[in-house]
């Protein structure tokens, strides 16, 4: 246990020389005695713009009290936060991935710059969750992820949507399998409330992930934004940043390879978002340990798919939580034989301590026992080939053809792609290519949600695929391929293909291929030059400048 809580604040407010920074601190309310507790950071990702962080002021509050009541003194602070869901088939977008980076620079800088003895990170949207992380892992110091929670699901026609459904109605809508005015009443009952979106898509994918990782409290991310139960786990939260502070444990301890070993067959086994990929490596990045994009392949190949969760199933997350939650999900890894035992957690339990502790709703469905996998394979794959060296991300969840092989239609922007869709341009056997939106050309990497739900909603799902070297929303489901790297604007392969060309995906080989000689492609890359940039100054600019590749998590690397 560590005697001294105040190992930085201290150099902060102590001595006489210090008293222009303690003036300063009481014209903000603090007092002596609040002075002479550990100050604890309540980093929030609150924004009004959003369902799913609309709610983190009123858990703040509950986390403030929780450290109050553990003896420290909490000062809240606020990051920015970009909606993929709103902003998704937008220039906006390109702004999602990179406010990762603005978020987690932004908590960096505020810890660092005021002495802050520990942390609480706050997180609701997809982005927010590896922000908050990243920071925290360059920080080190005690410190924990709290996430909002998912919304409820919203009833339309006797059934539960999600935001997934509403985007997969603009292509029914486009289609003509959906009037205008169901279409509407879709749009009035799909988001009831507060929370973020309701599947397996990113932000609870990467909120399941940071419980199976150690890195937020096991039980805390699974109750639902507006359930009374979050209150508490607040408070909790609160508390427990105290407990990290006193045992002096620090994410750097928690975030290891068996921890991301772990994160990763959560993710597997719940079918979960590619983008956990990008993300994922983000993290390990900054906690200093080795990953590749490769393991995410080893991984999922030897986890069963266990939870049968939308995008591609039929529960949502507020149905897992009744299961069991996080935990259910946990104990089965453990069961599987997938779970690295030992990592250790922000409870100050092991990850085999907290699998055991979990209990599974009796009568349940949302998560298939071990000797009864939905699939023997988890749900990611990486493919390499000719047309993505260095990787590419698949999500295959049993639903989806494992080869495939048709023409490629040739998209420059998400925008050129979404409107080939809605004039109904797009066939049964084509592979629609969707390039320079990767890091750099985007920049930024947009989702291609719109692409993908208007090609579900038209009924293409099944006989038409996509690859880009952009990302994919997690509720995306059919046979695409995001992440192609090396992407289009630094002269990858994908920015070779032209229409006609014969593209071919043979999951189970983990090949994606264009039927082109090596001789005919170093023609072609002789020939091409790369675009213009989009953006010549401000954050954008400054991002691609900065940006690494996607297969290397799409991190900003000093040059």
């Amino acid at each position: 246990m560590a005697t001294n809580l105040r190992r930085q604040s201290s150099v902060l407010l102590d001595g006489a020389d210090r008293a222009p920074a303690r003036a300063m601190l009481k014209a903000v309310g603090l007092t002596d005695a609040d002075l002479r507790r550990p100050l604890i950071a309540i980093a929030n990702t609150w924004i009004e713009v959003m369902p799913c962080n609309i709610h983190l002021r009123r858990l703040a509050e509950h986390v403030k009290r929780g450290v109050r009541a553990a003896g420290g003194t909490p000062i809240e602070f606020n990051t920015i936060a970009v909606s993929d869901g709103i902003s998704m088939g937008t220039e906006g977008m390109k702004c999602s991935l990179i406010s990762r980076e603005v978020i987690a620079d932004s908590i960096e800088l505020v810890v660092r710059g005021h002495l802050f003895d520990g942390v609480v990170a706050l997180s609701g949207c997809d982005k927010t969750i590896p922000g908050t992380v990243m920071a925290l892992l360059r920080l080190d110091l005690p410190s924990l992820m709290l996430y909002g929670g998912s919304i409820d699901p919203g009833r339309f026609d006797g059934r539960d949507v999600t935001i997934q459904d509403v985007f997969e109605g603009v292509g029914a809508c486009a289609a003509g399998r959906m009037s205008r005015r169901d279409l509407r009443r879709l749009e009035d009952r799909a988001c009831p409330g507060a929370g973020a979106c309701g599947g397996q898509f990113t932000a609870n994918t990467m909120a399941m992930a940071m419980e199976v990782l150690g890195i937020s409290p096991m039980g805390s991310a699974s109750v639902p934004a507006m359930d009374p139960q979050k209150d508490r786990v607040a408070f909790w939260a609160g508390q427990l940043v105290m407990d990290l502070l006193r045992r002096d444990l620090r994410p750097r301890r928690i975030v290891t390879k068996p921890a991301l070993e772990n994160a990763i067959a959560a993710v597997a086994a719940t079918g979960g978002s590619t983008n956990s990929v990008l993300h994922l490596l983000a993290l390990a990045r900054e906690a200093g340990v080795l990953l590749s994009i490769g393991d995410f392949d080893r991984i999922s190949r030897k986890t069963p798919l266990l939870a049968d969760l939308k995008p591609w199933g039929r529960f949502v997350a507020t149905d897992l939580f009744r299961a069991g939650g996080v935990g259910l999900i946990a104990k089965r890894l453990l069961e599987a034989g997938r779970l690295r035992r030992d990592a250790l957690t922000v409870t100050g339990r092991t990850i085999w301590q907290e699998a055991k502790r979990a209990k599974e709703t009796a009568g349940q469905r949302v998560v298939s026992p071990v000797r009864r996998p939905l699939s023997p394979t988890g749900g990611l794959v990486i493919l390499r080939g000719n047309l993505a060296p260095d990787g590419c991300v698949v999500k295959i969840t049993g639903h989806e053809p494992q080869r495939y092989r048709g023409p490629a239609r040739v998209f420059n922007s998400e925008e050129d792609a979404f409107r080939a869709i809605q004039r109904r341009r797009i066939k049964p056997g084509d592979v629609v290519v969707v390039r320079y939106e990767g890091p750099k050309g985007g920049p930024g990497m947009r989702e291609m949600l719109a692409v993908t739900a208007a090609l579900v909603g038209q009924g293409l799902g099944q006989s038409v695929a996509l690859l880009t070297d952009g990302r994919f929303s997690g509720a995306t489901r059919g046979l695409m391929a995001g992440h192609v790297s090396p992407e289009a604007a630094v002269g990858g392969p994908i920015g070779l293909l032209r229409s006609g060309d014969v593209v071919t995906f043979d999951v189970p080989a983990r090949r994606l291929d264009v039927a082109l000689s090596g001789a005919e492609l170093r023609r072609r890359r002789r020939a091409w030059r790369p675009p213009a940039p989009r953006y010549t100054s401000g954050v954008m600019a400054k991002y691609a400048h900065l940006v690494s590749s996607a297969s290397e998590g799409a991190v900003t690397i000093p040059v």
